[in-house]
């Protein structure tokens, strides 16, 4: 039997984050060509949940491996299905738990230089036009403006 693809053949889970610094600025990763999909475009974090994981320790390792930084604290802002399409055309859908985390700014780098090309911060105002951001990115940023601001 083939291995089963988390949302292609069946709903995938994923914590997302929504870094910052406590004062108004969030980080986003610029994705590289070794990326999954969706290259060159800045992107909040994120990563799969795995059978058996405890979301908040996936997402403390996740920020970890990405960020290389310590979650200081977080708060749940809620769940997106996200339905698109990946690279090859194929339909998926996806569960995402989006979380907001306070990092300290000064461990914050770049922990996966194979997946990213860049890591800057931006103010929820001033982050790059929508056609620069992942698809899913500017749907994100609306539906938790207030949140991601107080």
């Amino acid at each position: 039997m083939a291995d089963l693809q988390p949302g292609i053949d069946h709903i995938g889970v994923t914590v997302a984050f929504f870094c910052h610094d406590g004062k108004g600025n969030f980080v986003l990763a610029k994705r590289s060509v070794n990326a999954r999909d969706e290259h060159h475009r800045w992107d909040n974090g994120g990563g799969k949940v795995e059978l058996g994981d405890d979301v908040i320790k996936r997402l403390h390792d996740e920020i970890k491996e990405e960020y290389c930084a310590d979650v200081l604290t977080h708060e749940f802002l809620g769940y997106r299905d996200v339905h698109r399409e990946n690279q090859d055309g194929a339909k998926t859908h996806w569960v995402a738990l989006d979380f907001k985390v306070l990092v300290d700014p000064a461990q914050v780098k770049n922990g996966e230089p194979h997946k990213f090309d860049d890591l800057q911060w931006f103010a929820l105002d001033n982050v790059p036009p929508d056609e620069q951001l992942h698809s899913q990115l500017p749907g994100a940023l609306q539906k938790y403006r207030q949140q991601l601001r107080s």
